[in-house]
């Protein structure tokens, strides 16, 4: 099988060829694995640079004009090179459909459509956001990982599970790429800035910005805009790259481990152009050593953005019988991972594992040792971390978990009874409740009191900031009765604004969505309990968070 893949999402005009004599190995259902040393890729790349600035779509699409059809004409000349003169010197066609710049996107559209038909093959229309993913999968040969996504326009957190990749977290306003290239523009660097900030934070000390995470989402924004301050005040340029590294990275790795917690399963890879920083990566390995998971990053070529991953991802796309007539090949900008049918995995397959909480249990930030009346939480240090921004953190989510607790009680919401805290350690130890987490027992009736304790708080003034589904307790009460608590307040805060409670039902509904096998009813559950004690105007700013779709 040969496929020629062609990339023009944004910046870089590319055009690769797929090439493997196991074909049979990426079709569902086969019991070989693909042994991706056997097999051929050759990519082809001609990016865009701007002059000054960022990206600027008119003069990205006119480079895609120019060096796409030269792109695919070196790929396609390889792919004849190789080829044994019997039928067309490729099987199919792939592309990337989206999400991206939409003149970019027409460009490459039109030009598969061009080359499908001039050589009589089908045409396979790729996500580029789920390409990351899969080539990341293929190269590490892991069965079902949590993928990091860290480019330019995107960050998200992503996992199969029934037949769709699902968001686990993403950005809440823009991609770690573009985020940290507002940063380097306001300083006078050109594009692209990550680069630069990484040569300049080997040279300076770290300083502290705005650490942004609410369950597996996190923000961007506000570090961009203290970033610019420091520089507008005289700080060491060298300095705030050392602290935009320190802090973006966290953030990025605690909401990676985060859903490797809440999902089970001990892999991670790493996709996007952001991936070739090596504190990034770094981060991520050292996480992944210490949960003992294991952990891919791509060979760089495959990491930004590049047209292997759409020729790897159309072949398995093809393999599966996955290809688009032309008529109903147009190219979507805003085309998310979470639309897209994955036609080439098993429906059995799931990124969602086993799980038992016997003994200690190894979260996102804590290990906790069930005893048999008392529950002992340590917020054991990150290395990863910087040690300034790690104490800070473990320090400030024990004493706001502690008060948090207390404070939900009191608005009428089960809690566990604190029995004693250490701030300076970490350590909160509390009243055991519950028989299992809510990530073992979803039933409806259980998810409509979470909604219900949520509103409560809400209306209390505060969020908990990361209700998923192993942070709820549930048990049976003496009459039969269903319990539950909420545990693990430590991202919580105050506020009374309805931007942050509509956040904790999304957060909340992105957890059940990504592990539970039919999570229609336990959201429409979740809602229901809500309405009855809570706001509808937050209901109805959950719909627009909903609709953002932020990572494009």
């Amino acid at each position: 099988m040969r496929i020629l893949g062609i990339e023009g999402t944004a910046w870089a005009a590319s055009a690769a060829v797929f090439e493997t004599d196991d074909p049979d190995a990426l079709r569902v259902g086969t019991d070989r694995t693909p042994d991706p040393s056997a097999d051929h890729i050759f990519i082809e790349s001609n990016p865009y640079q701007p002059d000054s600035g960022g990206i600027h779509p008119r003069e990205a699409a006119e480079h895609m004009g120019s060096a796409i059809p030269e792109v695919v004409e070196v790929a396609l000349g390889h792919a004849a090179e190789r080829h044994d003169g019997d039928g067309p010197v490729v099987d199919a066609v792939a592309f990337s459909r989206g999400p991206g710049l939409g003149p970019c996107l027409r460009i490459v559209g039109t030009a598969a459509r061009s080359v499908a038909q001039t050589l009589d093959v089908p045409l396979v229309g790729v996500n580029h956001m789920v390409a990351h993913l899969e080539i990341g999968r293929y190269q590490s040969g892991f069965e079902s990982p949590v993928c990091l996504n860290a480019s330019g326009a995107n960050a998200h957190l992503l996992g199969y599970h029934n037949g769709r990749y699902r968001v686990l977290g993403e950005t809440m306003d823009t991609g770690v790429g573009n985020a940290i290239d507002k940063f380097t523009r306001h300083v006078g660097w050109k594009h692209p800035g990550g680069p630069k900030v990484e040569a300049a934070a080997k040279d300076g000390e770290y300083v502290d910005l705005p650490y942004v995470v609410k369950g597996m989402d996190f923000s961007f924004s506000g570090i961009m805009s203290a970033a610019k301050d420091e520089a507008d005040a005289g700080t060491p340029v060298e300095d705030i790259s050392a602290g935009l590294q320190e802090t973006i990275f966290g953030m990025l790795t605690e909401v990676a481990e985060r859903a490797l917690s809440l999902t089970g399963t001990d892999e991670l890879v790493l996709g996007g152009g952001v991936g070739n920083n090596a504190r990034l990566r770094e981060m991520l390995a050292e996480m992944c050593d210490q949960r003992g998971a294991k952990f891919h990053a791509p060979e760089p070529r495959f990491l930004g953005d590049n047209a292997g991953m759409i020729a790897l991802c159309g072949a398995r796309m093809f393999a599966a019988g996955d290809t688009l007539p032309v008529e109903d090949s147009a190219v979507d900008p805003n085309f998310r991972p979470d639309q897209v049918d994955v036609t080439w995995r098993g429906t059995d397959e799931s990124v969602a594992r086993a799980y038992t909480d016997d003994g200690e249990i190894r979260g996102a930030e804590a290990t906790v040792d069930i005893g048999a009346d008392d529950v002992v939480k340590r917020r054991v240090p990150k290395t990863y971390r910087h040690p300034e921004l790690d104490d800070k953190l473990r320090r400030e989510r024990t004493k706001a978990e502690a008060r948090l607790v207390s404070d939900a009680r009191r608005a009428g919401v089960r809690t566990p009874i604190i029995h004693d805290i250490d701030p300076v350690e970490g350590v909160i130890t509390f009243q055991k409740v519950g028989d299992a987490d809510l990530a073992e027992r979803l039933e409806p009736e259980a998810v409509r009191i979470v909604g219900e304790y949520l509103a409560r708080i809400h209306e209390a003034g505060m969020v908990h900031g990361d209700p998923t589904t192993r942070n709820v307790r549930v048990g049976t009460g003496p009459d039969g009765e269903t319990q539950v608590h909420l545990i693990d307040f430590g991202l919580g805060y105050h506020t009374g604004h309805v931007e942050d409670h509509a956040m904790d039902l999304h957060v909340f509904a992105q957890s059940v969505e990504g592990t539970a096998d039919d999570a229609a009813p336990l959201v429409d559950a979740l809602e229901a309990g809500y309405e009855s004690v809570g706001s509808p105007e937050v209901i109805a700013r959950l719909r627009q968070v909903e609709s953002r779709g932020r990572y494009r």
